[in-house]
């Protein structure tokens, strides 16, 4: 596949040189087709990512991952502790979706959706190129001694970067606290706030070293999806490809030589130009095949269909295409393997969908009182004491909420008052006692099930268990 038809390449990764230092990465600015379908598609996201925590629905926030209390929204829908498990579901699904468009299309998601490809290329190297100007003037920059001009450039852009870096940790912050919260810190001053002041900092700074600094590095070295894509990959993928076969043919790369009859020489169609390496953000040869530090960003398509054209050559050198579509002209098909992915991904979101539509408004626990025993009263009336809480997941406040027993004849006495009010995403907890006949109790310990009203209406229904003496079995 390479001239040299080994596969030395994949011994060290492309952004370290020979003594294993950092070899920094300058990108030719990209230009093409697909480079504007990326911006368009970025651009939506941007706008998507720095809005979803302000925009509400219902009276919640659209987006909200708030780990700290275990409450997190999902398009504009409350999720609660007691709800975890419905979003371990969820996350389960996104890890299948992820693994299946893998299979199927690659690292497409690392080129196209992930925050950190955007913000850095559509984000900071824009900032950069504006500033620093293209690959050859960046070059020269960086071996520039520290002259006005230099040192101008840089504080100009390491400014910027810390400023925009400063407004990502805020955005991020109201996903994690909500937009409300972050807002309220804002009016009431950084003075007020020094803890939350100096997490944002922290955060700032995070992400001005990962834009500013470590770069590729992350989708090269430290994420983890990347590692996926060696285990998930296979020849019927759809990848960013160079199709060796009309690159190499029989003589392999060459040179373009003027005026010259390429398709009777038995050259490649590839000039060997450097075109698509110059403009990767990773700093790899495409032409080596697939790699794991590709993250199928579309530049090098763009950047070889330009030199066809200059050259007068068929374009699609480097294409989306699978390994099997190059060596053997398949065409993509849905395979068993991704049959199956499809089917558990299909499971799963059923299973999720039912239990969404069989989650309550009101989560309700009623739990006996840890080291109480029961209590023998008058009229052979059993005694046992619990606590409970009540929690509501709705926006709107509950009213006149009281307890019923369903499964047994008895009564139940709440401490503070048998009728009371839950406000909106709010919670109740109290005592309450539960009194049931000795006659009624057919073993030492009963299971109860409780009703819980708001006025009229059915709300919620719990189970807990009752202690009686061992007599009455």
């Amino acid at each position: 596949m390479a001239e040299q038809g080994q596969d030395n390449f994949r011994d060290t990764i492309g952004t370290l040189n020979e003594e294993g230092k950092r070899a920094w990465v300058f990108p030719k600015k990209p230009d093409g087709k697909w480079y504007e379908y990326r911006k368009y598609v970025s651009y939506v996201l941007l706008l998507f990512l720095f809005s979803a925590p302000f925009i509400k629905i219902g009276g919640n926030q659209f987006l909200m991952f708030n780990v700290l209390e275990r409450r997190f929204n999902i398009f504009g829908y409350p999720f609660w502790p007691q709800d975890f498990h419905l979003f371990v579901i969820m996350m389960i699904i996104g890890v299948v979706f992820v693994i299946l468009f893998t299979v199927a299309f690659g690292r497409l998601f690392c080129g196209w959706v992930c925050p950190q490809t955007i913000f850095m290329e559509m984000v900071f190297r824009r900032i950069e190129y504006w500033i620093d100007g293209d690959r050859g003037k960046q070059i020269r920059l960086k071996k520039m001694p520290w002259t006005k001009e230099k040192i101008k450039k840089r504080a100009l852009k390491w400014s910027i970067f810390f400023l925009i870096s400063f407004l990502i940790a805020n955005v991020f912050l109201a996903y994690l606290i909500g937009s409300d919260q972050l807002i309220r810190y804002i009016t009431d001053g950084p003075s007020k706030h020094i803890s939350t002041l100096v997490s944002l900092l922290i955060f700032t700074g995070v992400f001005y070293f990962i834009f500013a600094w470590f770069r590729e590095q992350v989708c090269i070295i430290a994420c983890p999806y990347g590692r996926l894509q060696g285990v998930l990959l296979d020849n019927k993928s759809i990848v960013v490809a160079y199709d060796h076969k009309r690159g190499e043919k029989e003589e392999g790369r060459a040179k373009f030589k003027k005026n010259e009859e390429r398709a009777t020489t038995g050259k490649g169609d590839c000039i060997d130009c450097f075109a698509c390496v110059h403009v990767c953000p990773t700093g790899i040869d495409i032409r080596n095949g697939t790699q794991l530090e590709c993250v199928n960003c579309t530049a090098c398509i763009d950047a070889c269909d330009h030199m066809m054209e200059a050259v007068n050559l068929p374009t699609g050198l480097i294409r989306y295409a699978s390994e099997d579509n190059i060596e053997k002209k398949e065409k993509f098909k849905f395979t068993p393997r991704l049959k199956g992915y499809t089917a558990v991904l299909g499971i799963l979101i059923a299973v999720l969908i039912g239990m969404l539509f069989l989650r309550n408004d009101v989560e309700a626990r009623i739990l006996r009182l840890p080291g109480q025993l029961y209590e023998h009263k008058a009229d052979n009336m059993i005694s046992n004491v619990y606590t409970f809480k009540l929690v509501n997941k709705t926006i709107e406040d509950i009213n006149d909420v009281h307890f019923k027993l369903a499964s047994h004849k008895g009564t139940i006495e709440v401490v503070s008052g048998n009728f009371f009010d839950i406000s909106g995403q709010g919670l109740a907890e109290g005592t309450l006692f539960i009194e049931i006949n000795a006659s009624a109790i057919k073993s030492d310990k009963e299971q109860l099930e409780v009703e819980v009203y708001s006025g009229d209406e059915l709300i919620e229904t719990t189970v807990t268990s009752f202690l009686g003496p061992r007599t009455y079995r």
